[in-house]
């Protein structure tokens, strides 16, 4: 405000605020945040205390090596997101996509539904960067398909190295499902007219089923293509897309390999990527906030059938979630209080709603 700003409104009354009816809901948000990370550290307390003492028998140069791989399988989420958002005209800076990611992990691996409080996140925040209701929902589930598929991968590869070839044509016809789905979703994101004529069709059944005009919801469909029009998803940029989102599980699975190493064991590769498959694959169950106690449960006897000794198993497992889980979480909670904690009053769809009605730009970029 300039001092002529303030020369004039000297002489105006002072102004009260007058505080909402549910002020208090963000001060207990945050202090539901408090407990849960409290009871959480308590939990993992003995974890964190065995861990700590692995860190200093292990070899440091391994543990950098595997703090190294975690922050790139960071990275890799963020250009996913770079990549499908930039086919619907979107432009996100690296280092802003970067923060979202580090942030929405924290809060979807240490709170409890934390899967749903970071896929809300993410998509507020891709809502504020100028993606449509429809290119925002589009690109979380693009995103989380990608991720399927390439764990998918990982485990088949991780089997045929193991010499599991008794029955592998359920997992090929698994993956060729899933590569056809994706392949079928660029397709329509590329030619969303394909799904004019389809819709119209269900439509008119529908209606004509409640007793309403044929034409009834027609416009809020072709309002929808509309959206989903601005997405020109190539081939060459779902292949980039799936090369960033298989290179995030293998930046992971050689994270934990190099925790091995740092405890002293030389897993065979295969073993390894079978039982980082599995461990993954049960963690993505929301029974604890991030895998807590199943991902170990399964981890340590897969690391152990790789060739490692229990001891050296239960430290590699315990230095792998030190730095895949506390470090990267921890980080992330830094960067949320610090740079998004102002952002969670801000609403994008009522802002977008109460804004003047104007033409969007082709794009947007976010400095």
């Amino acid at each position: 405000m300039s001092h002529d700003a303030q020369a004039a409104n000297a002489g105006a009354p002072p102004t009260t605020t007058v505080r909402g009816r549910y002020w208090w809901v963000r001060w207990a948000v945050f202090a539901v945040v408090a407990i849960v990370l409290t009871v959480e550290a308590i939990l993992v307390w003995d974890q964190l205390a065995k861990a700590w003492r692995s860190v200093l028998a292990a070899n440091w140069w391994w543990v950098l090596a595997a703090i190294a791989a975690a922050m790139l399988s960071m990275h890799s989420f963020a250009q996913i997101q770079r990549k499908l958002l930039r086919s619907a005209g979107v432009e996100v800076h690296q280092w802003r996509s970067e923060a979202a990611f580090y942030a929405g992990n924290s809060l979807s691996t240490t709170l409890p539904g934390g899967p749903v409080l970071s896929a809300t996140f993410m998509y507020r925040q891709q809502r504020m960067w100028g993606a449509s209701p429809l290119v925002a929902s589009w690109q979380l589930v693009m995103s989380g398909a990608l991720q399927v598929v390439g764990l998918a991968l990982l485990g088949l590869g991780g089997a045929f190295l193991l010499g599991a070839k008794n029955n592998p044509f359920s997992l090929l016809f698994t993956i060729g499902g899933f590569i056809l789905l994706l392949l079928l979703a660029q397709a329509v994101a590329s030619r969303p007219e394909l799904l004019d004529g389809v819709g119209v069709r269900v439509l008119a059944l529908v209606n004509q089923v409640r007793g309403k005009p044929a034409d009834t919801w027609l416009d809020a469909w072709r309002k929808i293509l509309g959206q989903l029009e601005s997405v020109s998803l190539t081939r060459r940029q779902l292949g980039s897309a799936f090369g960033w989102s298989l290179f995030n599980w293998i930046a992971d699975v050689a994270c934990l390999a190099f925790a091995a190493h740092a405890a002293g064991g030389a897993p065979s590769l295969a073993g390894l990527t079978v039982a980082y498959a599995a461990a993954r694959a049960v963690g993505s169950i929301p029974l604890m906030p991030g895998g807590l106690l199943v991902v170990e449960a399964v981890l340590v006897p897969g690391l152990v059938s790789s060739g490692m000794t229990l001891p050296g198993a239960i430290s590699a497992m315990l230095i792998y979630r030190l730095v895949s889980w506390i470090f990267i979480a921890a980080i992330g909670w830094v960067i949320f209080f610090f740079m998004f904690r102002a952002e969670n009053q801000l609403d994008p769809d009522l802002l977008e709603d109460s804004a003047p009605r104007q033409d969007p730009p082709d794009s947007q970029r976010v400095s």
